[in-house]
């Protein structure tokens, strides 16, 4: 008997559904199977195209991406539409009620943040860190603070804003910021929640630091991580 293919579907079949009104069961029917939801999780902060999320998931197939696509299109969670010239390129992009799924991934972060078994090593994409900012932010560290911090995350800059007790983050190339921050998202991540000093990063490299560094500094002290669960319950 030939083995089917683990990376892709079988021709012809449909998704799995579990027949169940249940509405948490409807929503893993929507997004239930795997990369679904790590898809959305890529577009949160805008359209991207077909190669750069294939980029940003680590082990995903083309094939497979193709699949989740054309899946969350047809559920209405994402749509296609080509740029404009002189762009013209084909990109995917959450409907309105696509991007209403933040609050999933805010959830599902704080609590598998808790996790003994958690490892941080592992990949990580500009997007995921960006939604940690939105989750791990603590409104005590931000309250009364006005700070601007420009990431350039590889291909991708974001602008952090910081002002009326709240955290926006955007895609930008805007040059007004207090502090500009460049590395890798892994490397961002170390210095915010493993306590890196920045100093030691840029020693070895891995990021570099423009503008007021006393607003770097005090960046990437806004977010905490929730405690670790105990193994034992």
């Amino acid at each position: 008997m030939k083995l089917e293919n683990v990376t892709s579907e079988s021709p012809g079949r449909g998704p799995r559904r579990y027949d169940d009104a249940c509405g948490a069961a409807h929503a893993l029917d929507l997004v239930g199977e795997r990369w679904a939801l790590l898809v959305i999780r890529e577009l949160m902060f805008g359209p991207k195209r077909f190669g750069d999320l294939k980029a940003d998931l680590a082990g995903i197939s083309a094939n497979v991406l193709t699949q989740r696509l054309e899946s969350l299109e047809a559920s209405g969670i994402l749509v296609r539409r080509k740029l404009p010239p002189p762009a013209s390129i084909q990109v995917y992009e959450l409907t309105p009620w696509g991007y209403e799924a933040e609050p999933i991934f805010q959830a599902l972060g704080r609590w598998a943040a808790r996790s003994p078994s958690h490892d941080p090593r592992l990949p990580l994409s500009a997007v995921s860190l960006l939604l940690s900012f939105r989750t791990m932010v603590d409104p005590a560290r931000i309250a009364g603070l006005a700070l601007r911090v420009r990431l350039q995350l590889g291909r991708e800059a974001y602008l952090v804003r910081i002002a009326d007790g709240m955290l926006d983050v955007a895609r930008s190339d805007a040059a007004e910021a207090d502090a500009v921050l460049t590395a890798a998202p892994p490397a961002i991540a170390a210095a915010v929640y493993a306590g890196v000093p920045l100093a030691a990063l840029e020693a070895e490299g891995a990021l570099a630091i423009e503008g007021d560094r006393a607003a770097a500094e005090r960046f990437v002290r806004l977010f905490v991580l929730p405690p670790k669960a105990a193994k034992d319950g």
